[in-house]
């Protein structure tokens, strides 16, 4: 009899004498139950990774080890197939569809695996943002995809000469996503990817190795290799970045990306970054206090707060700091009880993250800052589990790392300020952010907040929610990121909006230019400039 994820992950449990039990193990559980269902035995599965990623030298392309030049010529095969001819839109939602059915077939197993990676992570956490988000985009641009390829006619300026915009696929798009949600930002862009008719290359993220590694074997099962590949492998980063793609799309930090960027100039290969940075979160001085202490603190604690688009700082005004404070105490008390075995909270992804995060909560201690850890139940944490409480550092000095660097975790600095033009004076003072939310009902500070800050997005009186929106670009603007996708702008971004001009059988639109030139060619421009006047 199959037992349901849901229940497996119920069965977690101490046991009385401190021994382990089947019961504590429900992800090798799940995973015993896909190795069943499947032909393809994760055991076995795992093991090629290992192998493969513990190498210094080899590439694994398609799950099959390859040197450079089988990448090059990987991707130049993928090329020429694709061009062939322009891919009919029955194509096109052929591979859209073929991406749900990956997801939502081996949703089990893509969650027990992502979580070993993590040590634990939250099965509805991979449920919703990862399962959820990237069927939905899928499905999104499965359902409009026959409006997003019509022509668009375009106004000419001349009697009889017909004008018009066709998309048209760029050809092979190379994705590299990272480890946070590695599933939705892989397959989020490839909503757009796949609907503009192209074939992709993805480079997943060598941090979740176990879930990366089960990706690529799911994606050579539901893909053709000349429509979908993948690049494992120590090396593969560099590997890949180097490559001519006709287009590249990059999720990760602003450090990454301009090593992605430098290494693409070579090729002059396109790219869309998708960075991070510090997202501000402004509690205007109307603001609810308890509302805003629950929609932000329902976003960092959700993934254990490593979310590019996570609040990195509050700024809150001084009078209502201790409101503040107790509001998220007390949230995280109610939503979360206990912390350190609790299946709804998510571990920092590995011990090198957890001890930067450490190490920016005693920094910040040392300099000052009051710290304020939230653990309701008193449970002690370590490296073992590389579970962090959230905890709130309030007024550390702005030269601190906690107020410098994007924080990707359940830390939140706590800024106190007097006036509100000191808000806008802080957050302009800093990179644009791919973020910025607002707190408060005052239309006029709204308006104001709006017109005052550049970021990638701008949410009031909520956070995140802007990337539920399928119709919104996602994207962000200098160090924050450039290029947007999501819906039509994704479909957009991954075309080549190609031009076509029919000329009139008169031909006048060149008439002007003919030889020999004479009066009344000059009368005729100088009519031309007159109107323009």
């Amino acid at each position: 009899m199959n037992i349901s994820l849901c229940h497996a992950l119920c069965f977690i449990a101490p046991c009385a004498d401190g021994q382990a039990t089947p019961a504590d193990y429900p992800i090798a559980f799940i995973l015993t139950r896909y190795a069943v269902k499947y032909p393809l035995r994760l055991s076995h599965h795992f093991a090629r990774h290992k192998v493969h990623t513990m190498s210094n030298t080899t590439l694994i392309l398609n799950n099959t080890p390859a040197t450079e030049q089988q990448l090059a010529d990987n991707i130049a095969a993928m090329r020429l197939q694709n061009r062939k001819a322009i891919p009919d839109i029955a194509t096109r939602r052929a591979r859209l569809k073929k991406g749900i059915r990956l997801l939502t077939d081996n949703q089990d197993a893509l969650v027990a695996a992502f979580s070993s990676d993590y040590g634990h992570r939250s099965q509805v956490t991979t449920l919703i943002s990862d399962i959820l988000g990237s069927v939905d985009a899928l499905h999104h641009a499965e359902q409009h995809l026959e409006s997003w390829m019509q022509s668009e006619t375009r106004e000419s300026p001349f009697p009889g000469v017909h004008a018009r915009i066709d998309y048209r696929p760029l050809g092979v798009v190379g994705v590299i996503s990272p480890w946070n949600f590695p599933l939705v930002l892989a397959f989020g862009p490839l909503a757009g990817i796949f609907a503009a008719g192209n074939v992709a290359m993805l480079k997943p993220s060598s941090t979740t190795p176990a879930g990366s590694a089960l990706l690529c074997e799911l994606i050579a099962r539901y893909f053709d290799e000349d429509e979908f590949s993948t690049l494992q492998g120590s090396g593969a980063g560099s590997a890949f970045s180097a490559q001519a793609f006709d287009h590249m799309m990059f999720t990760g930090s602003t450090e990454t990306g301009r090593k992605i960027m430098q290494a693409a100039s070579a090729t002059l290969t396109p790219v869309t970054l998708e960075l991070g940075g510090k997202s501000p979160a402004v509690i205007g001085k109307d603001a609810d206090i308890r509302i805003a202490a629950e929609r932000i603190m329902t976003v960092k604690m959700f993934n254990a707060g490593q979310i590019c688009i996570c609040p990195d700082y509050v700024l809150v005004p001084e009078e209502k700091k201790e409101a503040f404070i107790r509001e998220a105490q007390h949230f995280v008390t109610q939503h979360y009880p206990t912390l350190l075995n609790n299946p709804d909270y998510t571990a920092v992804i590995n011990v090198r993250e957890y001890q930067r995060l450490q190490g920016y909560i005693t920094q910040a201690r040392e300099r000052g800052a009051d710290i304020v850890e939230i653990n309701p139940a008193g449970e002690v944490f370590d490296e073992q589990h590389h579970k962090l409480p959230p905890t709130l550092i309030v007024n550390p000095p702005r030269d601190t790392l906690a107020m410098t660097e994007e924080i990707f975790g359940p830390l939140l600095p706590v800024v106190t300020y007097k006036e509100p033009g000191e808000c806008v004076e802080l957050i302009n003072a800093r990179p644009n952010p791919l973020a910025a939310y607002y707190f408060g009902e005052d239309r006029e500070a709204i308006h104001h907040f709006q017109q005052s800050i550049l970021s990638g997005a701008i949410v009031i009186n909520d956070v995140m929610s802007h990337v539920l929106h399928h119709d919104v670009p996602f994207g962000g603007v200098g160090a924050s990121g450039m290029g947007a996708y999501h819906g039509i702008e994704g479909f957009r971004r991954f075309s080549h909006a190609q031009p076509v001009i029919e000329q009139s059988p008169q031909g006048e639109s060149n008439l002007l230019m003919r030889a020999p030139y004479n009066g009344q060619t000059l009368e005729t421009i100088a009519s031309l400039l007159a109107q323009a006047d």
